[in-house]
């Protein structure tokens, strides 16, 4: 006898939060970004200073992405505490160039923020669920994927586009398929405040 109900629902899911900082990025902050002092990365090349939202140049756009992941916080992770940003750097990707697949040790959002134009086309961020090696791999085909069972995603950013996502996803960077530099700024951020629970002596102020 066939089964006659059969249904599939979510048990946990994995956010992303998108958010158009257009309003925050002025000419002077992108000419700004674009001549820091870049240095050689793994594939690419980073800004050799790791703090730029700490600069007074970057004041205006350092506080549209405080304000950003202060409604991730409220309204994705639903907590009280404050996100702040830890590192924040500039990237540079080259044509033909793009970024191996890595998490962010020590931050629980990470971001990337499209400060200025992205050459066409643009260059996609695919992000994987498996941060470990598997010893047996399930993959379903092609044609039968869906928010449960796809191992791999990936979402195309847009000029002046902040993305947040969990700091522990691995994610990868395609190559620049364009002949002009693909240019963002990305950043980490952790918790302050108060958390776990007096009474079950976690309690931790941070």
């Amino acid at each position: 006898m066939p089964i006659e109900k059969f249904e599939i629902q979510p048990l946990f899911a994995i956010p992303y939060a998108r958010a158009d900082l257009g309003h925050a990025i002025t000419p002077d902050q992108i000419d700004y970004v674009k001549n820091l002092k870049m240095v050689r990365n793994r594939d690419n090349l980073i800004s050799e200073n790791l703090y730029i939202f700490e600069e007074p140049e970057l004041k205006v756009l350092a506080a549209a992405v405080q304000e950003a992941l202060d409604r991730y916080a409220r309204d994705v992770m639903g907590i009280s505490q404050k996100l702040y940003v830890t590192q924040s750097w500039a990237l540079m990707n080259p044509p033909n160039v793009g970024m191996h697949a890595h998490a962010h040790s020590n931050s629980i959002v990470s971001g990337s923020l499209y400060y200025c134009e992205l050459p066409e086309p643009v260059s996609r961020v695919f992000f994987d669920r498996h941060t470990m090696y598997r010893q047996i791999e399930l993959n379903p085909e092609n044609d039968r994927r869906n928010l449960y069972n796809s191992p791999i995603n990936m979402i195309t950013p847009k000029t002046n586009e902040l993305f947040m996502f969990p700091s522990d996803i691995n994610h990868m960077i395609e190559a620049n398929g364009s002949s002009e530099p693909r240019r963002a700024i990305a950043f980490n951020s952790f918790v302050k405040g108060r958390i776990g629970d007096y009474r079950d002596v976690s309690e931790l102020t941070i």
